[in-house]
């Protein structure tokens, strides 16, 4: 008797996207296709992730899986005033825009840099910087177990390339405006940015997703970071997509000795928000923090995925999440701290505070802690909840009315955020987006 085994099938958009990642392979650099097909593979092996997997149990792509995806044509026009509508008020930046996933040469700004500092795309950095380039590509944001990691790396879209020498400080942050226009049919970028920061430099990221049109579309990110000893690197990533459209991102770090890392994520737009970040402290008296905050509304379903990984001894990390969630939006927060046996002396904390706003909204939070060293500071914690109606009393009883006491409220909460950012233009920046999504935003604005 011959038993034949049956092939599973494979979904029809993991089939439409391995076409289109072979097209960009073999158009694509000739010392890369190796590393890609590979990527490319594992992505076809992979499909897409579904409930049954732990790390995207309360997660459902269905509405993303049931979408056509086509890669982004040729950048539609966009004017300069529409791209400084996304610029920081009051912070001098070296600017770098992308519009469908293609570099705006004409809208973009780099000014003059400290003597060997490199910001230029991605792409020009395989041909003008390849040593560097291939000694970190894909070392710290493995494809293997990971669809949109597999998936961008086959696709390799366009992005950023910083390379700081040893001992140098970029005054100026740098900032990534991906213009997503909303145009055409639904378009999937997959933005590559690769940042290495040397022993004792500085630089601050500012990675920044913005929609001209409610489009739907997919934006598939992955950023790599590598810190040297006694460096310093601040990663700022906000995403304001289109509420029709799909945000994956994956942020990878790994710090030396005595190196700082802060990263900051606020979550407003999309559909369905997928936000990855992975520190690696990989040196002995690493310190990171990892702050976010995620607002939703309607039916928006926005994903943390934390991992911290504690290799050396003597480093610290501390993790700040808030969620504010309203209607019927779904909040997930998943946060793991792992700690290896030779990682003594680590003090690490991780908190979850969540602010529900209506009934039906919902939030799904995980912290959790995997220690095998025994010499350890180690705390993780959870908290979801509403208004305080004895705060709320106490502001009415003090003549403010119902929903701007309300809104002080939840402006309270999403500040505790903020106030964590040391560029004080983006604090700024965020509180006024924050209060524009209130109601009496502008009447709070006049008295905070």
């Amino acid at each position: 008797m011959t038993t034949t085994l049956t092939q599973p099938e494979v979904h029809p958009l993991v089939s439409e996207l391995t076409a289109l990642a072979g097209k960009s392979i073999a158009a694509g650099p000739a010392h890369l296709r190796g590393v890609r097909q590979q990527a490319l593979n594992e992505f076809t092996s992979l499909g897409f992730p579904n409930t049954r997997q732990e790390d995207w149990r309360f997660t459902n792509l269905a509405a993303l899986t049931s979408n056509r995806f086509v890669a982004p044509g040729a950048p539609a026009p966009v004017q300069p005033d529409q791209v400084a509508a996304f610029a920081v008020p009051g912070l001098a930046c070296h600017t770098l825009v992308f519009i469908d996933g293609h570099y705006a040469p004409q809208l973009s700004d780099i000014r003059k840099l400290p003597d060997g500092v490199v910001v230029t795309t991605l792409h020009e950095a395989f041909t003008k910087h390849r040593a560097i380039v291939d000694e970190h590509f894909t070392t710290i944001a493995p494809f293997e177990s990971s669809t949109f990691a597999a998936l961008n790396t086959a696709m390799l879209g366009d992005g950023v390339f910083i390379h700081v020498p040893r001992g140098v400080e970029v005054a100026d942050p740098i900032h990534l405006i991906n213009i997503a226009t909303g145009r055409g049919e639904p378009a999937i970028t997959c933005p590559r940015n690769l940042v290495i920061v040397g022993e004792r430099a500085r630089v601050d990221l500012i990675e920044h997703y913005v929609a001209l049109e409610q489009g739907v579309y997919l934006s598939n990110a992955v950023t790599e970071i590598f810190i040297g000893d006694s460096a310093h690197a601040g990663h700022y990533f906000i995403e304001e997509e289109s509420n029709a459209a799909f945000n994956i991102s994956s942020l990878h770090a790994k710090l030396g000795r005595a190196t700082t890392f802060d990263s900051h994520s606020i979550l407003l737009g999309g559909a369905i928000v997928r936000n990855n970040v992975n520190p690696i402290l990989d040196g002995d008296g690493g310190n990171c923090l990892i702050n976010g905050l995620f607002v939703g509304g309607g039916s928006q379903h926005m994903d943390n995925l934390m991992r911290v990984e504690h290799l050396k001894p003597n480093c610290e990390s501390h993790q700040y999440y808030n969620g504010i969630l309203a209607d019927q939006s779904h909040g997930v927060f998943s946060g793991r701290i792992y700690v290896d046996r030779v990682a003594q002396k680590t003090d690490a904390k991780q908190t979850s505070a969540n602010l529900l706003l209506s009934d039906d909204a919902q939030i799904d939070t995980k912290p959790q802690l995997e220690i095998y060293a025994d010499d350890v500071k180690c705390t993780h914690g959870a908290t979801i909840g509403q208004l305080d109606e004895d705060a709320l009393f106490y502001l009415r009883s003090r003549g403010i009315a119902p929903d701007a006491a309300r809104a002080m409220l939840v402006f309270a909460f999403a500040a505790e955020t903020f106030n964590r950012m040391k560029l004080e233009p983006i604090r700024q920046m965020l509180e006024r987006k924050m209060l524009s999504r209130l109601p009496e935003g502008d009447f709070l604005a006049t008295v905070l």
